[in-house]
């Protein structure tokens, strides 16, 4: 036990005085028969002094007093105690090693906690160092001797890095530091995972003195990795873990862009293993959208694989030519439609789109006729392009489609016999085409035949509506079958192919509009373009030595922002190799087009637990020490109220025990004694349970920034402290909460103030979905008008202007599940929940506040958002000093009367629901609204 104050303690040196002074106690009255005036002359006093205390009374008020004394003086009662003494006694000095990187991330607020521990034990200024290199890249290095309330300050704001440790450089720091002379204890709170620098680690703290590791053994480290190669189009994913003696299931979440989940993979380890596989089944339409995989439980960087352009949907090229912009009849019409959910489609001159990687190029009728294009596209296919044509009117004039024609001979010196291949046609064609009520003409239109065997088709129904009524012929040859992937009825090819170089010629027999065919106006269309689409070898970034620079990264919480300052760009050949640091963060390089994605995973290497340093502390096993004085005092004062209640029962003759034996003093002693040497501790709360489960609260959410959480924290108080004054609601001071990070079930109404710099956070997202599925109402502010905002020009001259909050408030509940809005009106169960209110003003006046339509089932009729810009925070805020800081226009105290009202409406709402809709109540309520 230690004590705060233990110059105090001098104050015991007085207790023999004041013993002296208590053992006098005021004589009890006498009672005597009232004799006649004249015997009363004789009378005389027996009792000339005061009658002395009883021991037990003077036993109760020492007790009370040297409780009094030791209670200032502030004992603290330490639970966990140095397991070594330093050498040379100094156990006072103390240095702590804190893993800040990548993997500390899942358990970082227990981290701090062991900290805050270690803090407590503490009696002099302590030493941190922090093992990963800082934001701007700087190597890790020992702080000067911080006062425990000031660290506790800086670790409060501190946030582990995306990025591994560097423990060969907090070796260097700690060698350092014993070189300068310096020994002392040192706490390592370790995040569990091996390194190859911890030997040197190692010897630099043991080489300070006693060392104790804090580590959790139970802790699940995971990081997505590179899938093997498979070779088939599926998109897989991979996993390394710590083994764990149980087997165990992972789940992978394949988010798109915008947040959306889009499929939940399960990855099953076995017990002891230290990798899992899934594949991601989703059609090709869905694998597409996806832009991120995200591995649940497992926050930060390690547990988010960012695809970059390598995994994207495959861009197609669409030549544009004259006419391709006509709605209906333009050849590109049909194209964009069928091909634009899932492909990046890029139009424009063949020139333009081959100046960027493609994968598939389309060129309708008519698109290369020029010999500099052919050429062009012949070049382009031979490095594995895939080019599909369309037949045309055009295609028959031209001379691709005669293979001995000069122009399409690469070479004009070159033999006449050319394979058909050369001139951008999979098969030689003939003159003219086959049309209903031409020379090579059919009875009536053709329909199509089932897909063969070795098409890229074959599975797709053939609907029994296409038709085809116009076509182009190819020339009768012994291996036509062979280049044939879909025929009509009659056997003649409508899709043929050949290969060139290392790509792919395709071609459409009839047009790409609905002219010769209405195969471009049937499903069956969509699904054959999509097929070669998928066939089509997909576009590799740059892989030379092109630096990529840093668009976005990753910070702790595995969301993308700004890059650091340390940032650096990297070759596009070192993406797959380079592992995550401050230089090179995990992130997205490089410009949209050839965008790459660095993630931590890429080259993390395997993964170990690491080796215990010293003495091995369980985290969460540190128990915070006890402070004794509040229950010293307040078991003083109750012994000295009780003293007062005595004094008065002696003094009046009502106690009759006044004498006792003396065994039963000392026994008396003796219990009051042993119960203030033994006062009754309350059981602390479980980690990551807050005050909230112990009493009603109300919450609002961290922004980041000072000013507006302060409002937020003071706004809340003095809500609070007025339902606590006038309802029957008991609510507890406010707490700051982090969705995602902190447990919102225990909060009935939380508090958003919009922030301009607000961004999408899916963590966020999901536990505020979750929190308002369960009941919750989430108040959002804007604290102001954004006068860009559509609507809000007029009527509102009061109130100040917040820009930029429209946008933020987008952003921000971009993903939640917000029921369709209405204006709150005083019809609604919100007005007349506790005060009969016909407006809700902050601190602001005429505004429209925005709840959830009534009628909706959802919630039992609750709105689970309500949303505002009449700024309450501020109306309700009160200080330090109890003041209200804040004015209120334009109506002043009343105003600020009626926000504190609403306020009261919207904590009962919150706490009771829609009882107040009842029916019962609508009679009387119907009387004081006076209609």
């Amino acid at each position: 036990m230690i004590f705060q104050l233990p110059w105090l303690l001098a104050a015991l040196a007085v207790l023999p005085a004041l013993w002296l002074l208590l053992r006098t106690l005021p004589p009890p009255p006498q009672r005597r028969a009232f004799p006649a005036i004249m015997l009363l002359r004789g009378l005389r006093a027996r009792v000339t002094q005061a009658a002395t205390a009883p021991l037990w009374l003077l036993l109760l008020r020492c007790a009370a007093l040297g409780g009094l004394i030791l209670g200032l003086a502030g004992p603290v009662l330490r639970q966990d105690r140095p397991r070594q003494a330093a050498p040379g006694g100094r156990d006072a000095d103390l240095v702590v090693v804190l893993d800040n990187g990548w993997a500390a991330t899942p358990d970082w607020s227990r981290r701090l906690a062991a900290v805050d521990a270690v803090l407590d034990r503490a009696t002099h200024p302590v030493r941190l160092l922090t093992t990963a290199p800082g934001p701007a890249g700087e190597a890790p290095a020992i702080g000067a001797p911080t006062p425990q309330s000031l660290l506790r300050g800086m670790l409060a704001s501190t946030r582990p890095m995306p990025w591994p440790t560097d423990r060969a450089a907090a070796a260097r720091a700690l060698r350092a530091l014993a070189s300068g002379g310096w020994r002392g204890r040192a706490v390592y709170v370790s995040d569990g995972l091996a390194g190859p620098d911890d030997p040197a680690l190692a010897a630099a703290l043991t080489a300070l003195g006693p060392v104790e590791t804090v580590i959790d053994r139970n802790a699940t480290i995971a990081v997505l990795t590179p899938p093997p190669a498979a070779g088939d189009q599926q998109l897989h994913v991979a996993i390394a873990a710590l083994p764990s003696p149980h087997p165990r299931q992972l789940t992978v979440r394949a988010e798109a862009a915008d947040g959306g989940v889009l499929s939940l993979v399960p990855v099953p380890l076995a017990a002891g293993a230290r990798q899992g596989s899934a594949t991601v089944a989703l059609p090709a339409e869905l694998r597409n959208r996806i832009d991120r995989l995200a591995l649940r439980d497992m926050p930060g960087p390690a547990g988010v694989r960012l695809l970059d352009e390598g995994d994207r949907r495959r861009p197609v090229g669409l030549i544009g030519v004259v006419g391709t912009d006509t709605p209906l009849v333009g050849t590109l019409f049909y194209l964009r439609r069928a091909l634009s959910p899932t492909a990046e489609l890029r139009e424009g001159p063949a020139a333009t789109l081959l100046a960027r990687p493609l994968s598939v190029l389309i060129a309708p009728d008519g698109a290369l006729d020029s010999p500099e294009t052919r050429h062009a596209v012949t070049e382009w296919v031979r490095k594995g392009g895939m080019l599909i044509r369309f037949a045309g009117p055009l295609l028959n004039g031209s001379p691709d489609h005669d293979p001995t024609a000069p122009d399409s001979m690469p070479d004009a010196g070159g033999p006449p016999d050319i394979p058909p291949a050369d001139a951008l046609l999979p098969v030689p064609l003939m003159t003219g085409e086959r049309q209903l009520g031409g020379a090579m003409s059919w009875g009536k239109p053709e329909h199509l035949a089932p897909f063969p065997d070795d098409s890229p088709f074959h599975g797709l129904a053939v609907p029994a509506d296409v038709t085809v009524s116009r076509q182009v012929l190819a020339r009768p040859a012994a291996d036509l079958a062979t280049h044939s992937w879909a025929r009509l009825t009659d056997g003649t090819p409508l899709v043929t192919h050949a290969a060139l170089g290392a790509g792919e010629i395709v071609l459409f027999h009839v047009t790409s509009t609905a002219e010769w065919s209405n195969l471009p106006l049937s499903g069956l269309f969509v699904a054959m373009l999509r097929r070669l689409t998928e066939r089509a070898v997909g576009v590799d970034a740059p892989a030379d030595h092109t630096l990529l620079a840093p668009y976005m990264t990753l910070d702790a919480d595995a969301v993308l922002g700004p890059p650091p300052p340390a940032a650096r760009a990297l070759p596009a050949d070192a993406f797959g190799t380079t592992p995550a640091s401050a230089a090179h963060p995990p992130g997205l390089y490089g410009p949209h087009a050839s965008r790459r994605a660095l993630n931590l995973g890429d080259a993390i290497g395997p993964i170990a637990a690491q080796a215990t340093i010293g003495h091995e502390v369980a985290l969460g096993g540190q128990s915070r020490d006890r402070a004794l004085g509040p229950w010293l005092v307040a078991i003083a004062l109750l012994l000295l109220a009780l003293d007062a209640v005595l004094t008065l029962l002696l003094r009046a003759g009502l106690l009759r025990t006044a004498r006792l034996s003396g065994g039963r003093a000392a026994l008396t002693g003796i219990l009051l004694l042993a119960a203030l040497s033994s006062p009754t501790h309350a059981d602390p709360l479980p980690d990551g349970v807050p005050g909230a489960a112990l009493e009603t609260r109300l919450g609002y959410i961290l922004t980041g920034h000072a000013d507006l959480d302060t409002v937020s924290r003071e706004g809340l108080q003095g809500l609070s402290d007025y339902a606590n004054a006038r309802t029957s609601a008991v609510l507890g001071h406010p707490d700051g909460v982090v969705p995602g990070r902190d447990d919102l079930s225990y909060y009935p109404m939380l508090y958003w103030p919009v922030a301009v710099d607000a961004t999408i956070d899916p963590a966020r997202t999901a536990a505020l979905n979750a929190y308002m599925r369960h009941g919750g109402i989430l108040l959002i502010d804007t604290q102001g008008v954004d006068p860009a905002a559509p609507g809000t020009a007029q009527g509102t001259s009061f109130a100040a202007q917040a820009p930029g909050t429209a946008a933020a408030l987008r952003r921000m509940t971009r993903g939640l599940d917000v029921p369709p809005l209405t204006r709150l009106t005083d019809k609604h169960v919100l007005a007349h929940t506790f005060y009969l209110l016909h407006s809700f003003p902050g601190r602001y006046d005429g505004l429209p506040v925005w709840v959830a339509r009534e009628g909706d089932s959802a919630n039992d009729g609750v709105s689970p958002v309500i949303i505002g810009s009449a700024d309450w925070a501020h109306a309700w805020a009160v200080d330090a000093q109890g003041d209200t800081p804040y004015a209120t226009v334009p109506d002043g105290a009343a105003q600020r009367v009626t926000a504190y009202r609403f306020g009261v409406n919207a904590v009962l709402y919150a706490l009771t629901g829609n009882y107040k809709a009842d029916q019962v109540h609508v009679p009387a309520l119907l009387r004081r609204l006076g209609e």
